[in-house]
């Protein structure tokens, strides 16, 4: 009885032993060298300037659904790329409104500043016009007065009295005092005093 106890308790050990003998003849025969392999590898790749992970990259991409996946990045890349080009073009035509708006009132103000300027130089002109005209109306008056002042005083009343009383008044404030004295002496009474007494209320 003891004898069959004995070999019932030695069967799980001498599995237990040979699972064990198994395990360690895999670390042994495959494991261990190719971690060795390996090493050797990685720095034969570094004496020869080889960039595995690189490398390891690019062999994964050949693989069908990491290609695959990514077009898909490339696809939503393109996509997106898409949506900024035609955002970008929106912005383009929205500013080239905006610069076709202000060029717009540029121009319109441009074309106001050149009507306001020509019609500055028109009233600059017309100004020159009128004081020239001032100029020889003066003029023409003071060779009226110089030559009432030449004429006799007899014949200057009789002419002064036909005018209107402005134009009476204003040659005979015009004239020289004698002149004047003289002309008032050769009218008629209530002539004179008239025109003193408006040339009185001018002054």
């Amino acid at each position: 009885m003891t004898k069959k106890a004995k070999e019932i308790n030695s069967i799980p050990e001498e599995t237990s032993k040979k699972s064990a003998g198994v395990f360690q003849i895999l670390l042994l025969w495959i494991f261990i060298p190719l971690l060795f392999v390996s090493a050797v590898l990685l720095i034969l790749a570094k004496f020869a300037d080889i960039n595995v992970f690189d490398k390891a990259k690019e062999w994964t991409e050949t693989l069908p659904f990491v290609s695959e996946k990514k077009e898909e990045d490339v696809g939503i890349g393109n996509l997106v790329l898409e949506e900024r080009v035609v955002s970008l073009q929106a912005e383009i035509k929205e500013k080239e409104a905006e610069l076709f708006n202000l060029q717009s009132d540029f121009d319109k103000s441009a074309d106001e500043q050149d009507k306001l300027l020509i019609e500055q130089q028109r009233l600059i002109d017309e100004i020159a016009r009128l004081t020239n005209e001032q100029d020889d109306t003066k003029k023409e008056f003071k060779s009226i007065i110089t030559t009432y002042e030449q004429m006799s005083a007899k014949s200057v009343a009789p002419v002064i009295t036909e005018m209107a009383d402005t134009e009476a008044i204003r040659i005979l404030a015009s004239l020289k005092p004698d002149t004047l004295a003289a002309v008032l002496e050769k009218m008629a009474p209530e002539d004179a005093a008239k025109y003193t007494t408006l040339m009185t209320g001018e002054q």
